[in-house]
C-alpha cells in the first residue's frame, strides 16, 4: 500500500483500479501541533482582512513555550512593538487554559478553536492597544 494525501490506496495489480485498501476515502490525519499552527494562521488572516492597515506587517509565529519565561506569570503569548510580531506559545494555551466544566467534552475540536482564537485575539490586542472583542465582534455570532 502507499500513503496518498488524504486515503490510502491499494497498489496491488489484482484489486480494482482505485478501490481504496481502507473502503472509502479517510481523512488525511493532523497532528495537535499541526492544528494549532493552522489555527493561528486562520485566525490571524481574519484579522488581516479585519484590520489591514494595522496588521499588514505583522508576522505570527508559534512556539511551544517561551525561549526565556517570566517567572512572574505564565506567557499564552509575545508581542514585540517593535519588530512587529506575536508568538503563541501552544504548550500553555492548551494545556494551562482554564475550560468550564459545563463545556468539556461538547464539541472539542470547536471548542479547541474557540480557545485558540481567543488567545490570538488577547495577543493581537495587546499588540494595538485594542480590546480584543473590538477586533472581530461577530467571529463566533453563527455558532
Amino acid at each position: 500500500m502507499a500513503r496518498c494525501r488524504g486515503h490510502v490506496e491499494s497498489v496491488s495489480p489484482t484489486g480494482p483500479a482505485g478501490e481504496s485498501a481502507a473502503g472509502p476515502h479517510l481523512p488525511f490525519l493532523r497532528t495537535r501541533v499541526e492544528l494549532f499552527d493552522d489555527l493561528v494562521a486562520e485566525t490571524a488572516d481574519h484579522l488581516r482582512e479585519l484590520w489591514p492597515d494595522d496588521l499588514a506587517d505583522v508576522t505570527f509565529e508559534v512556539a511551544g513555550l517561551p525561549a526565556d519565561p517570566d517567572p512572574s506569570r505564565v506567557e499564552r503569548w509575545r508581542v514585540d512593538r517593535v519588530a512587529r510580531s506575536v508568538v503563541v506559545y501552544r504548550l500553555p494555551v492548551e494545556r494551562l487554559s482554564p475550560v468550564p466544566e459545563s463545556h468539556r467534552q461538547l464539541d472539542d475540536e470547536w471548542q479547541h478553536r474557540v480557545l485558540v482564537e481567543g488567545w490570538v485575539l488577547q495577543a493581537v490586542g495587546d499588540l494595538l492597544g485594542k480590546d480584543p472583542w473590538d477586533l472581530a465582534p461577530d467571529r463566533w455570532r453563527d455558532r
